[in-house]
């Protein structure tokens, strides 16, 4: 699958564009830049929208972002960059329309700075060290500074489909990438946002962290634990055991694991990285738990026969053996008790796809 870029690389691009149409006085068609990961790339210039070079010199233009085959929501955004020069010295970093601002604490930003990470901070004022002395010769300017504003036209509108909010980023979208480059489906993409969700509950003192499978997990539990903040419920997708593993890591007391029967009758069985492709919902393993639990051999073998897990959870339901769901929250608890390291404190919640709590775990109802 094809490669692209991260929305830092295209900043990174953009400032490289502005500076050298300062240095020469007009912009090209391509710019040139070497990546955080050492490599080499080539970005067109989408739009050259301002050159001045009289006063406080000045360049703005944009950078379509090409994100490969990775299905994120930046993914043909327009990214602006606007360089000016100033004789104050040091590079400044502004926040333009549907760019971000750090509102919590927790993540790699101080509280009020622009959602502009510091990968792509250090590889901006990098593209500018490299041609400073050019630019005060060409302007006659000492101890020259610069000002760098990164927009995103649509970014607000972009920034809905992303956790931002939850996380403290407010008005628009993040400039990221460690690599400058976006890796499609990316697992590493996604346990660093789960980490970043974790430490921005870790500092504002969330005791209680909720780990749901998804959004429609999510939005049951929520309703379950009304009086904890926003930023105690994080989406883990399949990555179970490395989530919990970042909680026991960052001294998180209370873990509550959310979520169906499909992916919990994987967990039950040891397997914590949980998705479809990887593992099937094993039918057999079912039946032997409803039947642990007192199932007839009729609904056994109706289990072994269902369509999915949602249909066995129906089944189980309607003979009316609601502990089979305690059982299955109680494997799971064995399971994740055995990783390492782990929070001191977990629970687990079965829920229906009605939003019924129907299984229910903690440390001190275990069953192995």
């Amino acid at each position: 699958m094809r490669t692209g870029f991260t929305t830092g690389a295209c900043a990174q691009a953009g400032v490289r564009a502005c500076l050298d149409s300062l240095k020469n006085g007009s912009f090209g068609t391509n710019v040139r830049i070497v990546l955080p990961n050492g490599k080499t790339a080539s970005f067109e210039i989408h739009r050259a929208i301002a050159l001045s070079l009289r006063g406080e010199p000045r360049a703005a233009c944009s950078i379509i972002k090409d994100g490969g085959d990775d299905p994120d929501c930046t993914h043909g955004a327009e990214i602006e960059v606007e360089v000016s020069l100033s004789e104050e010295g040091g590079v400044e970093f502004l926040a333009g329309t549907g760019i971000g601002t750090i509102t919590k604490p927790g993540l790699s930003l101080s509280v009020g700075e622009p959602a502009i990470n510091p990968v792509p901070r250090r590889s901006m004022e990098k593209e500018f060290l490299l041609t400073k002395e050019e630019l005060e010769a060409r302007f006659d300017k000492k101890s020259l500074g610069i000002s760098i504003r990164i927009s995103i036209p649509d970014g607000v509108e972009r920034a809905r489909q992303t956790l931002n909010e939850r996380l403290g980023i407010v008005g628009g979208l993040s400039i990221l990438g460690t690599k400058g480059i976006v890796v499609p489906f990316s697992t590493a993409a996604y346990r660093a946002s789960i980490s970043q969700s974790i430490d921005v509950a870790k500092a504002r003192n969330v005791e209680t962290v909720v780990l749901t499978t998804g959004g429609q997990s999510e939005a049951f539990v929520m309703k379950l634990y009304p009086g904890l903040p926003p930023e105690a419920f994080v989406q883990i997708g399949d990555f179970t055991g490395f989530s919990v593993k970042e909680a026991g890591k960052k001294k998180i007391e209370r873990i509550v694991m959310a979520g169906f029967l499909g992916k919990f009758s994987k967990l039950a069985k040891g397997i914590t990285q949980t998705h479809a492709a990887g593992s099937q919902v094993d039918l057999e393993f079912l039946a032997e738990l409803a039947r642990e639990t007192g199932s007839d051999e009729s609904t056994c073998r109706e289990i072994t026969q269902a369509n999915t897990a949602r249909h066995v959870g129906e089944i189980v339901e309607k003979s009316g053996n609601l502990a089979f769901f305690s059982l299955v929250c109680q494997r799971i608890l064995h399971h994740l008790e055995r990783l390492s390291p782990r929070p001191k404190n977990i629970e687990i919640l079965l829920t229906n796809f009605t939003g019924e709590l129907v299984g229910k775990a903690t440390r001190e109802s275990k069953k192995i």
